[in-house]
């Protein structure tokens, strides 16, 4: 059994750690606010932007279609993007994310396809970097940037198009964590090239144009390869700010349930110092007694 001594160290040192847990839920709480409002603003653009996207898509086929949105022809070579955050402390979190996006890797080089990586966020590359290491093409760490606009996610999004034009790969999927409420996190996988046309999009309420029809000016090939490209940084961007959004949900929760832990083994170990403390008393008490009754 502990000393007394070393029971009271125990107990200030998950004291120590209590204080520290509470003051990373209270930071969490505090900034998850302004990511989840960031998140939910950055939503409805990005599905509005594949909304006209699909919308235009359907106008566009055969070769003259943007190689971003016709793809190569070949799924043979593929590049798998993980988003991830820069720190832990946030449950389960980072590793859900891997997890998804190791498990389709594995999938797709058991079906003999070249996979290549690229990793944003130093929790995605630590987490993957064990096992596939050598498949890794860069790794971007935005731990530096408080804020995230396009800018931010314009070199990634510039990368990935770069190594496509230059037919390294054939297929994009970007693994992320889809913010669904501050409860409820889901690790998710979006293809970004080629362009994934849903066609059940939602356009919203048609207008009525009165017998008239659509014009473009230029025509939707010129407009698919302007705005291509940029939905790729728009997907990006809304991955980072719904990671950031879902950390900072996760670390709230995961740096709650620490607190509340250490509450407990403070309570328990602040009980049984007790009763070694007072079993120590009654000890030194019986000692002296018996004594005092040798002496008479």
């Amino acid at each position: 059994m502990a000393s007394l001594k070393e029971m009271r160290n125990r107990i200030s040192s998950i004291k120590s750690i209590q204080k520290i847990t509470k003051a990373l839920q209270m930071v969490a709480a505090a900034k998850l606010r302004g990511a989840t409002d960031a998140a939910t603003k950055a939503q409805p653009y990005a599905r509005r932007m594949a909304n006209v996207i699909a919308n235009l898509s359907t106008a566009v086929s055969g070769p003259g279609a943007p190689l971003l949105l016709a793809g190569t022809g070949s799924d043979k070579r593929h590049l798998i993007v993980v988003a991830t955050g820069d720190r832990g402390l946030a449950g389960g979190f980072n590793s859900g994310i891997a997890k998804a996006a190791r498990e389709r890797i594995k999938t797709l080089i058991a079906e003999g396809k070249d996979v290549k990586i690229i990793a944003v966020g130093r929790k995605g590359r630590d987490a993957l970097r064990r096992n596939y290491g050598d498949r890794f093409v860069e790794t971007y760490d935005l731990s530096a940037h408080k804020k995230f606009n396009l800018d931010v996610v314009q070199p990634i999004a510039d990368k990935i198009i770069s190594m496509y034009e230059a037919g390294e790969v054939d297929v994009v999927t970007l693994f992320s964590s889809r913010f669904v409420s501050v409860v409820s996190q889901v690790p998710t996988g979006r293809q970004l090239i080629p362009a994934v046309i849903d066609p059940h999009a939602d356009f919203g309420p048609a207008p009525d144009l009165k017998g008239g029809v659509y014009t473009y000016e230029p025509d939707e090939e010129t407009i698919l390869e302007a705005l291509l490209p940029r939905n790729i940084a728009v997907q990006l961007l809304l991955a980072v700010l719904e990671n950031q959004a879902g950390f900072y949900a996760a670390q709230m929760t995961a740096m709650d349930n620490a607190t509340r832990n250490a509450g407990d083994l403070i309570s328990r170990y602040t009980l049984e110092y007790n009763r070694s403390r007072q079993a120590q008393i009654t000890k030194e008490l019986i000692e002296i007694i018996s004594g005092a009754e040798a002496l008479k």
